[in-house]
């Protein structure tokens, strides 16, 4: 195994193995995305001139086939291949010969998985957003069936105002749009194109075309000047993972209030068999371990915004090899808001309100009470207050 850099000089094992650390198994989800990029780099490269037509197609048929291949579970990253870049490179090269050491002209593996990852995250934010839109949709569905159904509203966990099934599901359905435009904001981020920066101060004296790898891969912009891409590294990233931490905190809040609404002092809700698991001590249990496990997703994804945050917090410009460790964090988080969103779907689809189990406190209409004084006798509000606190003075 010959890899990107190797000068043939010799690499002690428990080297390659923390530099490696988890690339070669954090980088099979960047394996299309990097054939992605490397066939928009080898087509730019054909284009002026820098490569022949005959080994463009050679390259592009032959990274093709490899991502096919690596699809159908024929091969995989392996440690000694210590990263996607060198597992595509290596197996291309084996192939194709001459043609396939001819692709990596004009880039560094810096810029190249730099380009894997913003196409991947594109796609990732892509994907998000609409699950979130699904969860709307299971929302308002929630909304539709059981609107009417009166829910006392709280304030400092006591009944407080009135409210119902469609204000509350209406509370969260806003804030799913919210998270879903702030998606598209750590999209339009995501969204440049690195490619050809390389290793982070372009190719003196190579006379590459970074705007035509721009287009071909549907990139908004060119990342311009070139030492702006290292300096971007992680910013793509943290910029999703906070949009996706406050996406979950709102996933955390919506499953907090259905574990108050479903235990047995409430009974306000009923769950879907299939969403709740049981003891191994207590036989009538069925306990609420998907909605638990929701309510804690945000601590997991303020984590990985944190981690993400700090491994660029004090770095000086240009490329750094602390550079890599932004993969897991985000690959977590991003895993995780995936999952989550769709199970919280599948618990409304599922989830039914028990009016008869919904009591209100006597007091609950005590500020439309005042109001009524307001607008029938023309109190002043303070006094309509103070008024109406006395029927409740004790209770």
């Amino acid at each position: 195994m010959t890899r990107l850099w190797d000068k043939g000089l010799p690499l002690d094992e428990r080297v390659l193995r923390y530099t490696a650390g988890e690339d070669h198994l954090l980088d099979a989800r960047l394996v299309p995305y990097d054939v992605r990029g490397s066939i928009a780099h080898a087509g730019m490269l054909a284009e002026t001139n820098l490569i022949s037509d005959t080994d463009f197609k050679a390259i592009r048929d032959g990274l093709n086939e490899l991502a096919g291949s690596f699809a159908a579970g024929d091969w995989s990253i392996s440690l000694e291949d210590e990263d996607v870049h060198t597992a595509l490179e290596s197996r291309l090269t084996q192939a194709i010969g001459d043609a396939g050491a001819r692709l990596h002209l004009g880039r560094s593996r810096n810029d190249q998985v730099l380009t894997a990852l913003r196409l991947y995250l594109r796609d990732a934010a892509d994907e998000l957003a609409g699950r979130v839109a699904g969860l709307r949709e299971s929302i308002n569905a929630l909304a539709g069936r059981q609107g009417d159904v009166v829910l006392p509203g709280y304030t400092h966990m006591q009944h407080a105002m009135p409210s119902s099934v469609e204000l509350w599901c209406g509370g969260f359905d806003e804030a799913f749009a919210d998270a879903i435009e702030g998606i598209a904001t750590a999209r339009r981020r995501i969204n440049k194109n690195p490619l050809g920066s390389a290793a982070g101060y372009g190719t003196p004296g190579l006379p590459i075309d970074r705007d035509m790898t721009t287009g071909s891969l549907e990139f908004a912009t060119t990342q311009d000047p070139v030492t702006a891409a290292q300096l971007s590294r992680g910013k793509a990233e943290s910029g999703l993972l906070f949009e996706i931490t406050l996406l979950l905190q709102d996933v955390g809040r919506m499953a907090a209030d259905l574990l108050l609404f479903y235990m047995q002092e409430f009974g306000y809700v009923t769950l879907a068999n299939d969403v709740t698991t049981g003891s191994s001590i207590m036989p009538q249990k069925r306990n609420p371990d998907v909605l638990e496990l929701l309510r804690g997703s945000s601590a997991t994804a303020q984590a990985c915004l944190d981690e993400s945050l700090m491994i660029t917090a004090k770095l000086p410009s240009g490329y750094h090899r602390d550079l890599q460790r932004l993969k897991a964090p985000a690959f977590r988080s991003i895993d995780l808001a995936i999952d989550s969103v769709d199970i919280l779907a599948h618990v409304l689809d599922g989830l039914v309100f028990v009016p008869g189990n919904i009591k209100l406190d006597d007091g609950i209409y005590a500020t439309e009470e005042a109001y009524k004084l307001v607008r029938e006798q023309g109190v002043p509000f303070r006094e309509a207050y103070r008024q109406i606190a006395k029927r409740y003075a004790g209770s």
